[in-house]
């Protein structure tokens, strides 16, 4: 089973009592996914505050909420466990992939990602809304997934050898060659871990890569798929591009939540450049 959706699949299925749409746009620079949201959105979707649903007792950009804020969160939203969801962005594929990581791990069982997002959605020629959604409430019963989500220790663990770490940062910031966008935190890479940028995984058009040409990217990367993965970034997002990724070709793996915003903010985590 695919977790991506066609454009064309969705568009059959709107109207449907179950299909619950979520736009569960993010952006690195600040811009004010809301407001973009209001602006054009798909008919019947709701919006997804990346960092309002989160855990909000550390400093790390939003890191994964309980499942009691989880289920208060999307239950406000009107979204249930058992509906099926379609997670998109405005981007593509860039932040839906970790909406559809965080409704996965807390226990939606039929969620999927559009493949391509709202621009292949308008530029396939289907309709949009504007305004605020007024969703109804839902009851949404959530149950963390055990061993989905990695910690500080379990990256440690696993650039000893316990697994391999793959960081979907692009290739200057991965390198050191480029700052990191967060104050504070230093440029480079955990010793140890492979790149992938994300990008690599998706064809011109936004959709993610399939079949071979997946398999080819992380191959090329120097991942053995045959082996324990633990995906990064630089605050968990596009890590979830190479986790749904993974998934597309059969193989788990865990994400790392703090990613580089953690291990690069601390003094006492090792990072390599060049």
């Amino acid at each position: 089973m695919s977790f991506l959706i066609s454009v064309e699949d969705l568009a059959a299925q709107l109207g449907r009592p179950n299909l619950r749409i979520v736009d569960a746009s993010w952006h690195l620079d600040g811009r004010d996914a809301r407001a973009d949201f209001e602006q054009a959105h798909i008919p019947g979707a709701v919006f997804f505050d990346l960092d309002a649903v989160s855990d909000h007792d550390t400093a790390l950009p939003h890191m994964m909420p309980t499942p009691a804020a989880f289920a208060e969160a999307v239950g406000a939203l009107g979204v249930a466990a058992d509906d099926r969801i379609v997670i998109y962005d405005t981007a593509g594929l860039f932040s839906a992939a970790r909406v559809w990581w965080m409704f996965r791990t807390m226990g939606a069982r039929d969620v999927r990602v559009l493949d391509g997002g709202l621009p292949l959605w308008r530029e396939q020629g289907h309709p949009v809304a504007q305004g605020a959604a007024h969703p109804e409430q839902a009851r949404f019963d959530a149950v963390a997934t055990p061993g989905v989500v990695a910690a500080l220790d379990d990256v440690r663990t696993a650039l000893d050898g316990g697994a391999q770490v793959i960081d979907a940062r692009g290739a200057a910031r991965f390198s050191g060659q480029a700052a990191e966008p967060r104050p504070g935190v230093r440029s480079g890479h955990m010793p140890g871990a492979l790149n992938l940028p994300f990008g690599q995984l998706l064809d011109p058009d936004g959709r993610m890569k399939r079949g071979e040409a997946l398999q080819r990217a992380f191959v090329d990367a120097g991942v053995d798929l045959n082996k324990p993965a633990i995906t990064t970034c630089g605050s968990g997002v596009t890590a979830a591009i190479l986790t749904l990724g993974l998934a597309e070709l059969g193989k788990t793996s865990r994400l790392y939540d703090g990613s580089w915003s953690e291990w690069g903010g601390r003094a006492d985590t090792p990072v390599q450049t060049g």
